[in-house]
């Protein structure tokens, strides 16, 4: 199977005719949208045919920017240093700058509709686009002048935006030395950190010390980065009179302040037994008290098996059928159609995401795949990222835009179905491993995300005053890990650069993307116990919710399957079906 993916079905290359023509296009819609904004949005008469043209225009923007967009950052995500993409980059960015004036004022005209609601009924058009017109309105108090955020949008391109190219660069690029098998050699970081995943705990315990050293070599270019991000979002985030920038984070995200701090009372009440589960490893390995950081992810028990790309591929439709031949022949037709990137190498970024194209109702996926069952589960949570683009492929792309902490729940619900119909059918030995890998994933998306949403908590208290150093980040860092593990890990071996390779920390328009994972498995794991209530009639109804994600607040998505997430039983009983794996998991071992 090939391991690399295929963009051709957006364009061929930079040089493709289409990919001129497309830019070129993107000119002229700058072009009318400046002079139809101008000319139509001085007045308030004639609403309806305004609204309904606004809404064509942007459907027609999005359509062609976002396969521009989509084709440049997917080329760099796996070729960093390729200068052709960045010199693109740059150039769609700037024409981002010159659509500003023309968008803006189109929200603005739109926040002072007095009548909105009424003007929605009288168009199927405006039906449609219900939610999206209201959000715009309820959203116009925090719209700076034209002048301020054309100056803005300008402004971004040599500051959020360039420190997170300088991140992903240092990252993708960075070369770590590390002995293996005997011979040194220089690793790119993704290979290294998957080291983490292996069952030799000299080499985990090698990659890990590499690791911490190679950092060295970008930690001062990574504060810069960081600093200059979360300085830049602490400051808008003052001017357009947010509270905070999480209150921000919330308002963008559709979510109630009283459903974050819920859950999080929820999380930190489960923590006593997650801690017990990594000092229960940590005994396991050998280890007196908690566990080493390097040791967070080791394999467990003596089914170790490396899947092979193919077979990793059939072990995910399998399992997938097990809920849905619809989900099932999604995924098989993503393996088949080259959709994912699964090699790592030198270049390619780290980690794994899913990037949805709306325009040719497609996905791709990037993923670093070296053969350990995590990388089976990772795949599986990716393609339920995809999953959730196919649910809304013809959904108008301006109501296919879904929040941040929605946008993590098809992908772990996904990812649910895999481990859950896998323990099915394990033996105890087996179950014990899988067990073990599913509590290591919650407990990543539990705790350490919990420690990730306070360091960055802190480092906005801080940064509001001045820019941090090395040496604080490193120890902000570590206070929250110790206040998350708690006394599961060996507070003398923890991981102080955790806020070096997380991509998250890196954009000015994403401030506080951890929770949303946290949010994302506990809503799946209640959407799951629901499947396993309902059966196959659930099955319907989940396809609705994730078509919905796009134009609905996040309370009212939970309405749709009958969960409430402003109660906290809610998320007590989510939490507790992973409190039970854990029990189930010391039992067995």
């Amino acid at each position: 199977m090939n391991l690399y993916w295929s963009l051709k079905e957006l364009y061929q290359s930079f040089e493709d005719e289409q990919f001129k023509r497309d830019l070129k296009q993107v000119d002229n819609f700058i072009e009318t949208m400046d002079q139809w904004s101008q000319t139509e949005l001085t007045t308030h008469e004639h609403a309806i045919s305004k609204l309904e043209e606004g809404i064509n225009q942007s459907q027609a923007l999005d359509h062609v920017f976002s396969k521009l967009y989509a084709f440049t950052v997917l080329t760099l995500s796996v070729d960093a240093k390729n200068n052709q993409a960045q010199q693109v980059l740059d150039s769609l960015q700037q024409k981002e700058t010159k659509l500003t004036k023309s968008i803006v004022t189109f929200e603005r005209w739109i926040g002072g509709l007095d009548n909105l609601s009424e003007l929605i009924v009288s168009s199927d058009t405006l039906k449609e686009h219900h939610f999206f017109l209201s959000e715009i309105h309820d959203k116009n108090q925090y719209l700076l002048s034209d002048e301020e955020e054309i100056l803005i949008s300008k402004m971004k391109n040599t500051g959020s935006k360039a420190w997170s190219k300088l991140q992903e660069l240092l990252t993708s690029t960075l070369l770590i030395e590390i002995n293996v098998d005997g011979e040194t050699k220089k690793l790119p970081l993704p290979v290294v950190r998957n080291m983490s995943h292996d069952s030799d705990v000299s080499v985990r315990k090698s990659a890990f010390e590499a690791e911490l050293k190679a950092y060295g070599d970008i930690e001062e270019s990574s504060a810069a980065a960081l600093n200059g991000i979360k300085g830049e979002v602490f400051t808008l985030s003052e001017l357009r009179g947010y509270d905070s920038p999480l209150a921000e984070t919330l308002i963008q995200n559709r979510m109630e302040s009283n459903v974050l701090d819920t859950m999080l009372e929820a999380m930190r009440e489960s923590l006593p037994s997650f801690q017990r589960y990594y000092r229960r490893k940590a005994a396991l390995l050998g280890h007196q008290g908690g566990l080493p950081f390097y040791d967070l992810l080791a394999p467990m028990g003596s089914v170790n098996k490396k899947f092979s790309y193919e077979e990793a591929r059939d072990y995910i439709v399998t399992n997938f059928r097990s809920f849905s031949d619809e989900l099932a022949d999604f995924a098989h037709h993503a393996f088949e159609s080259q959709w994912i990137d699964a090699e790592p190498r030198q270049g390619k970024r780290g980690g794994a995401f899913c990037f949805n194209l709306h325009p040719i109702k497609e996905s791709r996926i990037l993923a670093n795949f070296t053969g350990t069952f995590s990388d089976v589960t990772t795949l599986a949570h990716e393609l339920g990222h995809a999953y959730h683009g196919y649910c809304l492929k013809d959904e108008s792309i301006l109501n296919s835009n879904y929040p941040m902490p929605i946008a993590e729940t098809a992908s772990i619900f996904a990812e649910s179905v895999v481990v859950n119909a896998a323990l099915k059918e394990a033996n105890d030995e087996e179950k014990l491993n899988l067990l073990e890998e599913s509590i290591s994933s919650a407990g990543q998306v539990i705790v350490d995300i919990y420690s990730r949403y306070l360091f960055e908590t802190a480092v906005f208290e801080k940064r509001r005053d001045y820019s941090l150093s090395v040496k604080e980040f490193k120890e902000l860092m570590v206070s929250a890990q110790k206040e998350a593990y708690g006394d599961g890990l060996d507070h003398r071996v923890l991981h102080p650069y955790m806020w070096v390779n997380k991509p998250h920390y890196y954009s000015g328009s994403r401030s506080f993307y951890n929770f949303p994972y946290a949010f994302g498995l506990l809503f799946a794991k209640g959407l799951y116990a629901e499947y396993l209530i309902q059966g196959d009639a659930f099955i319907p109804k989940y396809n609705e919710l994730l078509t919905a994600t796009g134009k609905l607040p996040i309370i009212d998505v939970g309405k749709m399957v009958g969960i409430d997430v402003t109660s906290i039983e809610f998320w007590r009983n989510s939490l507790k079906l992973v409190e039970r794996d854990i029990e189930q998991f010391i039992a067995l071992s």
